[in-house]
Parts: C-alpha cells; sequence; structure tokens
C-alpha cells in the first residue's frame, strides 16, 4: 500500500486514508459499510464529545472531536464513491450558509443585541428553508433529538407567537392535570403511553420557566440515582447479601441514609 508516514497528519492525509480504507486493497469492514450502517456510529461519538467538554477533559476533547471528523469523512466519501458530492462541496456549503446567516459580519446590517442576531438567524433559515408557518419551523426540528431537546426547541417555536403560559404556576398546573391523566389512564381510562408523554412534555416546560436544561437535568438526577443505589449495594454487602436479597422496604432505608448523607455534606 503506497502511502506516506509522517510525524504530523493534515486534513489532506485523512482524507487519503478515508479513500485507502475504503478501496479493494483496504479494510473489509470499511468497504461493506453505509450511510445507515455507521449512523449509530455518529451518534454515539457526538455524545463523546459532549462527555469530553462536561469533563473539561481537553485531551479527551481533542480525541473524540477527530472521531467525528472521521465520521463526517466517512459519510463524505461513500457520496464522492456515488459521484454526489465530495469534502469540498461540504466545505462550501457551510461556508456559504455561515457567510449568508451572518450579514451583520459580512453584509452592512445592523444588530444592537445578541436576540438581533438570533432572530436575524431564525428568519433567514425561514427563507432558506421555505418555511411559511410556524408549523412548519416546529417540523423542521430533526425528529432524530433526544425526547426532551426536541420539546424544548418546537416548544421555543410557539413561545415566539405568544402560545406560553402566563406564569411558572400555570405550567404547574399543567403537571399537575397531565399527572391526574396518567391515573386515569393507569386505572384504564385513557391511553397511558399517550398520557406520560403528555406529562413529560408539560414538565419540559416547567424546565423551561427555571431556565433549566431538561436534558440536563434528567442526566444529573440518573446520576444521583446511581450514586444512590451504589450506596444500597454497599449496604446490602456490609450485612453479607446481595443487594436482590433485601427487601423493598430494606432497600428504600440505605436509600433514605444514602439521602441523609448527601444533605449532610451539603449542610
Amino acid at each position: 500500500m503506497d502511502f506516506e508516514y509522517k510525524e504530523q497528519y493534515h486534513f489532506e492525509d485523512l482524507l487519503q486514508v478515508m479513500r485507502i480504507l475504503r478501496s479493494d486493497e483496504g479494510c473489509m469492514w470499511d468497504r461493506q459499510q453505509d450511510h445507515h450502517s455507521i449512523r449509530r456510529d455518529f451518534i454515539e461519538e457526538t455524545y463523546e464529545v459532549c462527555e469530553a467538554i462536561d469533563n473539561e477533559d481537553v485531551e479527551l476533547l481533542k480525541e473524540e472531536l477527530g472521531d467525528v471528523l472521521f465520521q463526517v469523512v466517512f459519510h463524505t466519501t461513500i457520496e464522492e464513491e456515488q459521484g454526489h458530492f465530495d469534502i469540498n462541496d461540504v466545505i462550501d456549503g457551510i461556508c456559504k450558509k455561515m457567510i449568508y446567516r451572518h450579514p451583520h459580519v459580512f453584509k452592512d446590517v445592523k444588530v444592537h443585541s445578541t436576540q438581533d442576531i438570533l432572530n436575524n438567524w431564525d428568519d433567514l433559515k425561514k427563507m432558506e428553508k421555505h418555511q411559511r408557518s410556524v408549523t412548519d419551523t416546529m417540523d423542521s426540528v430533526a425528529r432524530t433529538l433526544p425526547a426532551l431537546i426536541r420539546a424544548e426547541k418546537v416548544m421555543k417555536k410557539a413561545e415566539k407567537v405568544g402560545f406560553e403560559w402566563a406564569s411558572v404556576d400555570d405550567a404547574l398546573d399543567k403537571v399537575q392535570e397531565e399527572l391526574d391523566e396518567v391515573r386515569r389512564a393507569e386505572q384504564g381510562d385513557g391511553d397511558f403511553p399517550e398520557e406520560i408523554g403528555d406529562l413529560l412534555f408539560a414538565a419540559v416546560k416547567v424546565a423551561k420557566f427555571a431556565k433549566t436544561d431538561p436534558e440536563e437535568a434528567l442526566n444529573h438526577t440518573t446520576e444521583k440515582f446511581i450514586h444512590r443505589f451504589s450506596h444500597v449495594e454497599a449496604g446490602a454487602a456490609a450485612q453479607g447479601k446481595q443487594v436482590g436479597d433485601l427487601t423493598l422496604n430494606e432497600m428504600l432505608a440505605l436509600w433514605e441514609e444514602s439521602k441523609k448523607d448527601e444533605q449532610e455534606r451539603v449542610d
């Protein structure tokens, strides 16, 4: 295989590596992949970038950004092989989009705040995507986003035209209403999955009033759950038992101990 080994590689080298991997002399696995087979890889790599950011791990961030860049090149190379577009077309497209959506930088449009910038961005995007109604803008929010994030983005579209509760109390009342409907559905009066969805959607609205990212809030609670459960498991081990050997009441008692310890550390 004709390939130059270097101490420092550059973007063109990455393109060459990808083309070699996809070639007849390259890697059988890489040759067999298409957009659908590596779609999940793209999602996972993106979340690993987010984790590196959350952990403020610069070296890991560098590595994970490389993995995401590799996925971009992978998908682009598949299309290049079909003669549809190449990496230069991708770069050309994003440059033109950024120039078009920043007229306050590249043209003579005047702005006075970041909100002006965001409003211009939305207006330009609507024209670019031929979105003629608020519903069009909602429908454009990717269905592949995590559900909480998608719900929040759709809500923002409605808020811009005044479709919004007057206060957090109204939003909380809606949560209670949806919870009551979940209870009725659980008893057979209604569609249970639908009512659960309504309850979650209402909770996202409350989170927005509290200026809280619902995705981050739920992830924080999940981490808290894992930490508290580890205390329950450790408590079982201290008794010479497996956690599954405990009764629910015994597990809940250890759970409350964990909560108490957390509170004492805060105090």
